[in-house]
């Protein structure tokens, strides 16, 4: 039998948790959060995508961004660099999407902070 431990970042709480690689069973977790977390995590690891895009301001320099939902883990160094990509005008306004269907995940960048000119 082969076990995976890892510790759950569903909640602050951290639980360590082991994940039975064969039959996905989940210990150690003190809720059910845990037992779907430790399953996903090795089957479909994904992570929300935090980060910042260049902006024409003289205000600053960067706009901070994420992603509208977790995308595959796999795909994190890829979707860095179309991110990169953009370059943002004001004004924008928190919740604006600038980038839409992000490798073709289904999830769109959003700008999480308001610029006026």
């Amino acid at each position: 039998m082969s076990v995976k431990s890892m510790i759950c970042i569903v909640c602050p709480v951290g639980c360590h948790i082991d994940v039975d690689e064969q039959s996905l069973e989940v210990t150690g977790n003190r809720c059910p959060r845990g037992a779907v977390y430790g399953k996903k995590e090795l089957t479909d690891p994904r992570r929300m995508l935090t980060t910042t895009v260049i902006i024409n301001s003289h205000l600053q320099r960067r706009l901070p961004v994420k992603t509208t939902d977790d995308i595959p883990k796999g795909l994190l160094f890829k979707a860095m660099e179309e991110i990169n990509k953009i370059t943002v005008k004001v004004p924008v306004q928190s919740g604006d999407i600038l980038l839409k269907n992000l490798l073709n995940t289904g999830v769109d960048i959003v700008s999480t902070m308001s610029l006026e000119i």
